[in-house]
């Protein structure tokens, strides 16, 4: 949420902004003691600051208690709208509503994957949005016109594997495909930038940072996209032959 670090002075904030807002406060009903509540009560002020960053986004109970078993690992709708700066429309927000996993499923997956509000960004997209040092390659990337990079996905609920399929490095995509249980399925390069990068930007740690993880999508010449290598130049978005490399694992998620 709000960065408590970065405290910002009352002479930050202009004599105009500071009258608007009491207009605009007023408008709606706000009264004086309201006001006061806030500002002598430090955890209601923190709230409405947070409320005010999240969009005036408000998880449902569901989310809420996926939270709660998922910890670190629940990257939520608050998360998406804070640093990637969206304004989902109520049709996204209605089909987020719900987690489609079990609390079983969750419990079972809490420490190796990431429950996560994918808004459907494209990999172009995202990297619009934050800072390009993020992105090993900053401009003029091999990808920027490929399909898989403009292509967005699918608002949903993910959850996507924190490192690559165990033992699947040093295989060819046909052995790593073998791997995988019938639960589980290859995710788009896409949503892995998408989970990696606000991963990042929420815990200021890296995932996928000494190896790379073979995703579902081919580009134009037939080679298979890659994502990872997330280090200090940046995250990578790479391609492969399908032969077997001894950095080069499998990306999954859950059905």
């Amino acid at each position: 949420m709000v960065d408590r670090a970065q405290q910002f002075k009352p002479g930050d904030f202009s004599h105009g902004q500071v009258h608007e807002f009491l207009v605009a406060y007023g408008k709606q009903g706000g009264n004086p003691d309201l006001l006061q509540a806030a500002i002598e009560d430090q955890k209601l002020m923190t709230r409405l600051v947070n409320f005010w960053e999240q969009g005036g986004y408000e998880a449902t109970i569901d989310q809420k208690n996926a939270r709660a078993i998922m910890g670190k690992n629940f990257l939520g709708v608050e998360e998406a709208i804070q640093h990637f700066k969206l304004q989902p429309s109520e049709q996204a927000i209605s089909r987020l509503k719900e987690i489609p996993f079990s609390e079983s499923v969750l419990r079972e997956c809490k420490n190796t994957h990431i429950l996560i509000a994918d808004l459907g960004l494209s990999i172009i997209g995202v990297k619009s949005r934050v800072d390009r040092n993020l992105f090993y390659s900053k401009e003029d990337a091999w990808y920027t016109n490929q399909a898989f990079a403009q292509k967005e996905g699918e608002v949903t609920w993910r959850l996507i594997r924190k490192d690559i399929v165990p033992s699947s490095t040093s295989k060819t995509w046909q052995q790593q495909q073998a791997l995988i249980t019938a639960v589980e399925e290859t995710p788009e390069a896409r949503a892995m930038v998408y989970t990696n990068i606000l991963y990042y930007l929420v815990h200021g740690s890296r995932l996928f940072s000494s190896v790379y993880a073979r995703c579902s999508d081919l580009g134009s010449g037939g080679c298979r996209v890659c994502v990872g290598g997330f280090g200090s130049e940046g995250l990578s978005v790479g391609g492969s032959d399908g032969n077997y490399l001894g950095g080069l694992g499998l990306a999954a998620a859950r059905k």
